[in-house]
This record gives C-alpha cells, sequence and structure tokens, in this order.
C-alpha cells in the first residue's frame, strides 16, 4: 500500500495473536494481519464485533493479556519494531508517542480519581509538566476537548460526567502527552446520535490541531465514509479488503465489504434493511477455507478449501478472494 512521502508513522507485518483455549489449543484472533498508516493520514479498521479489531489495536500497544500472546509479525512504529522493545522502552512509547482512547470511558476510567487528577498523572507520569503549569495542560486539554468549565469538572469523577463528557475526557487523556498516533476504538459506540456527530467533529479538529495520524476502529461504515483516508476491511481475524476510502465506495471487490455497504441504511422508504446472512464465528471455530464462505453468496470451489491470497487491484487496492484471483 503506499503512503504519504518519508514513509509511514506505523507499519505492521505479517501480525498475528493467539489465544489459549479451554482445551489447550491456541487459536488466531489477529491472523497474519498488515496494513500501514502515514504520516497525518486516517486508517479505518471495519468489521462486525468478533472480527479482531480490537485486539489489532491492543496488540500494537502490547496490551494483550493472558490468555492472548502476540505469536508473530511486526509492529514498527516511526522506525523501530515495538515487539523487540522490553516493558520499560514500550512505556515510553505507550502514551507518550501513541495514545488510545478505549470503547468504554466508564470502564478505561479510574472511577476513584477526579478526572483533572488522572490527566495530571499522566503528565508526571511522563515527566511533561510540574506545577502550575501542569494545572494550566490540565486546563488546556479538557478546552481542547469542548468540556466546559474545565476547571470545573476537572475536580469531578467519572460518574458525575454523562457519557459524551466522560469520551471527552478519555480523548483528553489520550492526547495528554502529545502523541503522533491516536488510535480510537469504536469512540461512538454508547453515545447518542447527536453526541457521536460532535465526538466525531472534534476528532476531525483534534487530528488537524494535532497533526495527528489517526487508527479510528469502527463497525460504522458511514463514520468511515465521513472520517478516514483509507480502509481496512476486517473479518475473522484477517483483512479481507484495503483501499482509499472513496474507491472502496464506488468499487468493492470483496462480497463481505459489499454486504457490509449494502447495510447502510438510507435506502427507499418501506424497503426492508439488507443483512449479512449468518454471524461472525467464534474464535477457535473458523472453516478451513476464505473465514466468510459459510455466509458469502458468491462462494465456489475454492472458498472452502483454504484461505485465498492477497491481490492486487490495480494501485493501493488489495483483496483477499477467490473470486478476484480467478
Amino acid at each position: 500500500m503506499t503512503t504519504a512521502p518519508g514513509g509511514p508513522l506505523l507499519r505492521v507485518e505479517h501480525l498475528s495473536t493467539v489465544f489459549r483455549l479451554a482445551d489447550g489449543h491456541e487459536a488466531a484472533a489477529v491472523d497474519d494481519v498488515s496494513f500501514v498508516i502515514g504520516r497525518g493520514e486516517t486508517l479505518g479498521l471495519v468489521g462486525e464485533s468478533g472480527s479482531g479489531k480490537s485486539v489489532t489495536a491492543l496488540s500494537i500497544v502490547r496490551l494483550v493479556m493472558p490468555p492472548g500472546r502476540i505469536a508473530g509479525g511486526r509492529v514498527e512504529f516511526d522506525g523501530r519494531n515495538l515487539l523487540d522493545l522490553d516493558e520499560r522502552a514500550m512505556r515510553a512509547i505507550r502514551g507518550r508517542r501513541i495514545g488510545f482512547v478505549f470503547q468504554e470511558p466508564s470502564v478505561a476510567l479510574d472511577p476513584v480519581f477526579t478526572i483533572g487528577y488522572q490527566i495530571a498523572e499522566t503528565l508526571a507520569a511522563h515527566g511533561l509538566a510540574r506545577g502550575a503549569a501542569r494545572r494550566a495542560r490540565v486546563h488546556e486539554l479538557l478546552e481542547a476537548v469542548r468540556v466546559p468549565d474545565p476547571d470545573r469538572r476537572a475536580k469531578e469523577y467519572p460518574h458525575q460526567l454523562s457519557g459524551g463528557l466522560r469520551q471527552r475526557a478519555m480523548i483528553a487523556l489520550a492526547l495528554a502527552a502529545d502523541p503522533s498516533l491516536l488510535i480510537a476504538d469504536e469512540p461512538t459506540t454508547a453515545l447518542d446520535v447527536t453526541v457521536q456527530a460532535e465526538i466525531l467533529d472534534l476528532l476531525r479538529e483534534l487530528r488537524r490541531a494535532f497533526q495527528l495520524s489517526l487508527l479510528l476502529i469502527t463497525h460504522d461504515l458511514g463514520i468511515v465514509a465521513e472520517m478516514c483516508d483509507r480502509v481496512a476491511v476486517m473479518y475473522g481475524g484477517r483483512i479481507v479488503e484495503q483501499a482509499p476510502v472513496d474507491r472502496l465506495f464506488s468499487a468493492p471487490q470483496h462480497p463481505y465489504t459489499l454486504g457490509l455497504i449494502n447495510c447502510i441504511p438510507g435506502g427507499r422508504p418501506g424497503r426492508r434493511l439488507a443483512a449479512i446472512a449468518g454471524t461472525v464465528p467464534p474464535i477457535g471455530q473458523l472453516p478451513a477455507g476464505c473465514a466468510f464462505s459459510p455466509r458469502c453468496p458468491d462462494r465456489f470451489a475454492p472458498c472452502g478449501d483454504r484461505p485465498p491470497e492477497i491481490t492486487a487491484i490495480g494501485t493501493d487496492h488489495e483483496v483477499r478472494c477467490y473470486l478476484q484471483s480467478k
């Protein structure tokens, strides 16, 4: 895949993350995943729940907990392979160079400390500010994410904030150390439609103001169309299609991508909403061939035998599908 001049900020190559199952065997939740994120670029990682998106994000920052483990691959951030670093060196990257907005701020934020204290502790952990300068930076960050009356809100606990304000506080926390890359894992899932729009608008503004690269994880292709430069579609732990966002919507090449696009609401009034038959198979129960083949309306003989290889479709467009390799 092509990237901006100067090389990508993040390059993920053949990443695999496995989990030990109850029977003692290991199964891949992330299987041979590769993508890049250019400097100043937004990549959307999209797919249904259970596709492996969040595990991919946690693998990048090495926060996969047992019984999971990163089994192989390379995660190169600004020229350094993060999988080669010891934990002390990784802590200098995590939070400082790569910020993370978790899916559930009510879980990620510590309930026993105020919002301001948690942001201040992040600044202290990275040695970025002290005393009055630290308090001023907390105010500045809360103001940047549009938290009203930031000095008062800084003294409040997570449970005292609405869902939208908790998410804004989570974003402020992720930006506290001025990272180069922000990973946002389903940042609008639990919010109502109006607040979702506000958070997306905020992320766009922060991307420009802080000169961020952004990995945006979502199941909503509408968000991808609005926010992203490129998109990677994930299913069954594998990336099945990658392309610039306009090309993906105008000429999808994988049946799963087409199915997701067809599921976007907005068709003719009174028309039944489209759906993809079946569900994502659980970890350890993927079919031998293409993971999507049991649900695919276009499957044919090779699909159930072995996973398809990557096929290039012109420039900067890749797909894993036997339909395109015939």
